[in-house]
C-alpha cells in the first residue's frame, strides 16, 4: 500500500519550512534510514531520513519550495511494483477521516520521516496513544495528554513531547476584542532592490518580535576588568601541547562562557524560565552561544558548561560554531539551553543590549575590551575593561537579583582562578 511522506516538524516552534533539496529521485528504492531530503528550518538545513522502505513513487513538492506546512504531503512512497496513486488523492489524504490514530488514510497512508513530525493525533474512542514514560511524566506535571501533539511513530506521544509541553507556557485565552488590522505595507517610490525574506529570516523576525513584545525586559550593565583573565589565558595557552588530542587554544569567549557557568552556579535563580504556573529552575547549566550565520543567527549549546574544563569548552565551541555556519547542527545541539551569551567584542562594539531567547530568563551581551583609565585606590591606572549588559525577564528576576548576578560575574572574571579549579 502506498504511503504519503509528510513534511516533518524539526523543532518545537517549526510550523513550516523550505524543502531545500531532494536526495532521492522518483523511481529510486528507499530503505529505512536512508537520507531522502534536506529541509531548511528556522535554525539550520537538516537532513531527514525515511522510516519506511519502498520506492519513491512521486515527488509532490519540488526542491526549493518555501513555506511548506508541517504534515503536508511532500512525496508518495509505494511498494515495489505498485502503481503510484493519483497525486490529487494522495495530497488530500490528511483531510480524510481515520479510525486509527494516524494522520489520515485516504488513497495513501501517511508515513513520517525522522526526525518525526509533530502529528495531529486523531483519538479513537477517547484513547490517547502515549508511551508509559510520557504518561507518568504528564501525570506528575499535570499535563493533559489530549492537548499534546505526538512526534513518535504514527503520532504516538513520547517523553520529549511532554517535556516540550511542560517547557512552553500555555497560550493565553483568545480575546473577544478583534485585533486591529496591520498597517498597510509602505509604498516605496524610490530606486531600491527588494531582497525576498528567506524562511529563516521570517522566523527570526517573528520570534524576536514575540520575545520583545511579550517578555518584560530590563537591563543591568557593569564594567569588568579583563587583565587578570587575559593573563590567565596567555599562561594556559602557553602550556598547551603543540599538537595532538590534548592541544587547545583558548579564546577570550571560551573563558567567558565558563565564567557565566560558574556565576550561574553561584546565583542559580537566574538559570530559570517563567511559566504561568511556576518558575522553572534548571538543574543543568546549558549555555547558548549566539553565532552569526549567513542568513541570521543560531545559538548552539555548550551543555553542562560548569562541569567542563576550559579546553573541553574551547574545542566543543569551535566544533559547534563551524557546523552552525555550515548549517549542519543537529536539533539537540541548538534546541534548549538555560542562559544565552551574545559577544560582539570582536567588532569593537562599546556597549549593547540583547533580546532574551525564550523561554530563558536572561542573556548576557558582551562588548569589546579596551584600555580605559580606572581609579585604583587614590590613583589613576590603565586597565583593559569591557562593558557587559544583562537582559533579564522581570517576571523571573528582580532588580536586586540581576545586580547580584552581574556583580558575581565581575568577581569571577576579575579573580579568574575559579575557572580552572
Amino acid at each position: 500500500m502506498s504511503v504519503n511522506i509528510l513534511m516533518p516538524a524539526l523543532s518545537p516552534t517549526m510550523t513550516e519550512g523550505k524543502l531545500a533539496r531532494w536526495l532521492k529521485k522518483e523511481g529510486e528504492a528507499i530503505a529505512s534510514g536512508d537520507v531522502i531530503a534536506e529541509i531548511e528550518t528556522d535554525k539550520a538545513t537538516m537532513e531527514v531520513e525515511a522510516v519506511d522502505e519502498g520506492t519513491l513513487g512521486r515527488i509532490l513538492v519540488e526542491a526549493g519550495t518555501e513555506g511548506v506546512k508541517v504534515n503536508a504531503p511532500i512525496a508518495i512512497l509505494v511498494a515495489e511494483g505498485e502503481a503510484v496513486p493519483d497525486a490529487a488523492q494522495a495530497a488530500a489524504a490528511p483531510k480524510a477521516a481515520a479510525p486509527a490514530p494516524t494522520v489520515g488514510a485516504a488513497g495513501a497512508t501517511p508515513t513520517v520521516i525522522a526526525p518525526a513530525p509533530v502529528a495531529e493525533v486523531a483519538p479513537k474512542a477517547g484513547r490517547v496513544f502515549a508511551s508509559p514514560l510520557a504518561r507518568r511524566i504528564a501525570a506528575q506535571k499535570g499535563i493533559d495528554l489530549g492537548q499534546v501533539k505526538g512526534s513518535g511513530p504514527n503520532g504516538r506521544i513520547v517523553r520529549r513531547d511532554v517535556e516540550a509541553a511542560v517547557a512552553v507556557p500555555a497560550p493565553a485565552a483568545a480575546s473577544t476584542t478583534p485585533k486591529a488590522a496591520p498597517p498597510p505595507a509602505p509604498v516605496i517610490d524610490v530606486p531600491h532592490t527588494a531582497v525576498p525574506n528567506s524562511t529563516v529570516r521570517k522566523v527570526i523576525a517573528r520570534r524576536l518580535t514575540e520575545a520583545k513584545s511579550t517578555i518584560p525586559h530590563f537591563y543591568v550593565a557593569m564594567d569588568v576588568e579583563l587583565d587578570a583573565l587575559l593573563a590567565l589565558r596567555a599562561q594556559l595557552n602557553a602550556s598547551s601541547p603543540a599538537e595532538g588530542p590534548g592541544a587547545f587554544k583558548l579564546s577570550v569567549n571560551d573563558l567567558l562562557i565558563k565564567a557565566v557557568a560558574v556565576t550561574l552556579r553561584r546565583v542559580p535563580k537566574v538559570n530559570a524560565s517563567y511559566t504561568e504556573d511556576a518558575t522553572i529552575l534548571y538543574d543543568d547549566v546549558d549555555i547558548s552561544v549566539a553565532v552569526s550565520v549567513p542568513d541570521g543567527l543560531i545559538t548552539p549549546i555548550i551543555r553542562n558548561a560548569d562541569r567542563k574544563s576550559l579546553s573541553q569548552i574551547s574545542n566543543e565551541a569551535k566544533e559547534l560554531i563551524a557546523r552552525a555556519r555550515a548549517g549542519k547542527l543537529k536539533p539537540q545541539e541548538f534546541q534548549g539551553g538555560s542562559f544565552s551569551i551574545s559577544n560582539m567584542g570582536m567588532y569593537g562594539v562599546k556597549e549593547f543590549s540583547a533580546i532574551i531567547n525564550p523561554p530563558q530568563a536572561a542573556i548576557l551581551a558582551i562588548a569589546a575590551g579596551e584600555k580605559r583609565a580606572v581609579v585604583k585606590g587614590d590613583a589613576l591606572a590603565i586597565a583593559t575593561v569591557m562593558t557587559v549588559t544583562l537582559s533579564v525577564d522581570h517576571r523571573v528576576v528582580d532588580g536586586a537579583l540581576a545586580a547580584e548576578w552581574v556583580a558575581a560575574f565581575r568577581s569571577v572574571v576579575e579573580s579568574p582562578l575559579s575557572l580552572v579549579v
